[in-house]
C-alpha cells in the first residue's frame, strides 16, 4: 500500500498542475507504530506552489555550494531533513530540499513538504489579529478577559487576580500578560494543567481558561515581557470569538488563501494524522519516551503525542513549507517589491518594540532592519529571516538536536555564510513558476 501512495505522489509531481488522488483508509490506526501511513483522508491542496515546484527548478551556478553546506549541516548535526528557501528582492530565486522528509521509506525531501513550524505559528496569528484591526473588528488595546472583554466566559467572572482583566490583545502579542517562563510553560505542561484545575483526559482550551482564572499573575501586564505560548493559545480564542469561526478556518480563508498560500494547516499529534506531503519528526538520539498529553499515562515520542499539536496551533501547530512561509513573510516585509497584504502603519506596529515588551509576532527585531521569527519543538526547527538587504530566507527542519531552541542560531551561521559566497542568483522568481503543458 505504501508503494501505490508513493506512486500517485510521483503522479502529483510528474503532472505538476494535476492533482489525482484515490483516498484510502489506513489499515492502522494505532499511535505509535513507526512505519504507520500517512492520513489520506484529510483533503490534499492541488494547487499552489507546493505541488508545482521540484527541487531541480534551483539548480544554478551555486547550488553545488548551498548543497554542500546544507547536507554537511545536516550531517553535523544528525538531522534527518531540511527545506530552504531564499527570496532576493521579493523574487523566490532558489527553493531545495535536502535529506530525507521519511528516513524509513528514504523518501527525500521535496521544496513543498509540509514542516510543523511551532513558533512561527505566532507570526501567522499576529498577521491574522492585526487583520482584525484593519477591520476595526478588535484594537490593540482591546481588554481580552472577562465581562467587558473580548472573552467572556463564565469562568473569568470571578478569578483569583483581578489584572487579568487588565490584559490587552497587544500585551499577549507582546509576551507582556503576566506569565512568566520562570514557572514553567503551561503550553507545553499540560497534565500540569490538568492537575491544577482537577482534571481528567486531554487538556482543552477550556482547561486553560480555568487555570489562568484560578491563579495569580506573575507580574503586572504591561510592565515587562516574558515568553508566552499560552498568551498566544488564547489568541485563537479570540479570533473565534470576534470572527464567529475556527481559528484555522478564518486564518485559512480569509489571510493565507487571498494571498496565494493555499496549503498551511493545524497539524495533528500523532503519526497516523499526518497529511499526504507531511514529512516525518524525529528526535535526538537516546530521546526517553514521556506521557502521553491525553492523560492516558502511555509512554509515547515526544513528537507523536507528546504534545497537543492542536490546541497550541495559534502558538505553535501550524504545518508549512518552506515556500510558503517565504510567500507570507514577502507580503508582510514592508518592502515594495511584492504588495503587503498589512497597511504600513500596522507592519510598522508588528516590529516596534521597547524596553517593556517585544515585536507583535516576530521573535527578533534587529537594529539594522533585519527580523526574524524561529520556531523549535520536539522533532522541528525553523527559523524566517527578513533582512533589510532584501535577501531573505527560510528554513525548517523536521529533527530534533540536543541543541534545542538553540540550533536556529547555527541555521542562521549557515545562511550568512552562503549568501557571502554567492552573488550570482537566478533571477527567475518561482512564486511565478508555471509548468509547461504537456
Amino acid at each position: 500500500m505504501l508503494n501505490f501512495i508513493k506512486a500517485q505522489i510521483c503522479t502529483i509531481k510528474f503532472f505538476r498542475y494535476v492533482l489525482i488522488i484515490f483516498l484510502i483508509v489506513p489499515t492502522c490506526t494505532f499511535h505509535l507504530g513507526p512505519n504507520e501511513m500517512p492520513n489520506l483522508n484529510e483533503e490534499s491542496e492541488s494547487v499552489g506552489l507546493n505541488y508545482l515546484i521540484s527541487n531541480d527548478l534551483s539548480e544554478f551556478s551555486g547550488s553545488s555550494f548551498i548543497e554542500k553546506e546544507a547536507n554537511g549541516f545536516l550531517q553535523q548535526w544528525n538531522l534527518a531533513g531540511m527545506t530552504m528557501a531564499i527570496v532576493k528582492d521579493g523574487k523566490l530565486v532558489y527553493a531545495q530540499g535536502f535529506g530525507y522528509s521519511d528516513i524509513e521509506t528514504r523518501q527525500q525531501v521535496s521544496p513543498g513538504d509540509l514542516f510543523r513550524v511551532a513558533s512561527v505559528s505566532k507570526l501567522i496569528t499576529a498577521v491574522a489579529i492585526m487583520k482584525l484591526v484593519e477591520k476595526k473588528l478588535i484594537s490593540l488595546d482591546s481588554k481580552v478577559f472577562g465581562p467587558h472583554g473580548i472573552l467572556k466566559d463564565p469562568v473569568f467572572n470571578s478569578v483569583v487576580d483581578k489584572r487579568l482583566y487588565n490584559i490587552t490583545i497587544r500585551q499577549l502579542l507582546a509576551h507582556s500578560g503576566g506569565w512568566s517562563l520562570h514557572y514553567g510553560d503551561p503550553a507545553f505542561n499540560s497534565l500540569v494543567v490538568l492537575e491544577r484545575t482537577g482534571e481528567k483526559g486531554a487538556a482543552t482550551l477550556d482547561s486553560y481558561c480555568r487555570f489562568v482564572a484560578t491563579r495569580r499573575l506573575h507580574f503586572e501586564p504591561g510592565t515587562r515581557s516574558s515568553y508566552s505560548n499560552m498568551g498566544y493559545m488564547f489568541l485563537g480564542k479570540v479570533i473565534n470569538v470576534v470572527t464567529g469561526r475556527k481559528y484555522e478556518d478564518f486564518v485559512r480563508k480569509e489571510v493565507l488563501i487571498p494571498a496565494g498560500i493555499s496549503d498551511m494547516h493545524i497539524g495533528r499529534s500523532y503519526l497516523a494524522e499526518r497529511r499526504i506531503n507531511e514529512v516525518k519528526y524525529y528526535e535526538a538520539e537516546e530521546s526517553p519516551m514521556i506521557p502521553a498529553f491525553d492523560g492516558s499515562s502511555r509512554l509515547v515520542p515526544k513528537p507523536y503525542g507528546g504534545n497537543p499539536i492542536e490546541l497550541l496551533g495559534p502558538a505553535g501547530g501550524w504545518i508549512a513549507s518552506s515556500v510558503e512561509l517565504a510567500k507570507l513573510m514577502v507580503q508582510i516585509d514592508g518592502f515594495k517589491n511584492v504588495p503587503d497584504m498589512l497597511p504600513q502603519s500596522l507592519i510598522n506596529q508588528m516590529v516596534e518594540e521597547d524596553d517593556l515588551s517585544g515585536p507583535l509576532g516576530w521573535k527578533v527585531v534587529k537594529k539594522n532592519g533585519d527580523w526574524i521569527r524561529t520556531g523549535s519543538m520536539a522533532g522541528t526547527s525553523a527559523i524566517m529571516k527578513r533582512q533589510s538587504n532584501g535577501f531573505s530566507w527560510v528554513v525548517v527542519i523536521n529533527s530534533s538536536s540536543w541543541k534545542g531552541p538553540r540550533l536556529p542560531a547555527y541555521i542562521n551561521y549557515m545562511m550568512g555564510k552562503i549568501e557571502k559566497n554567492l552573488s550570482n542568483w537566478p533571477r527567475h522568481d518561482l512564486f511565478k513558476y508555471v509548468p509547461e503543458k504537456l
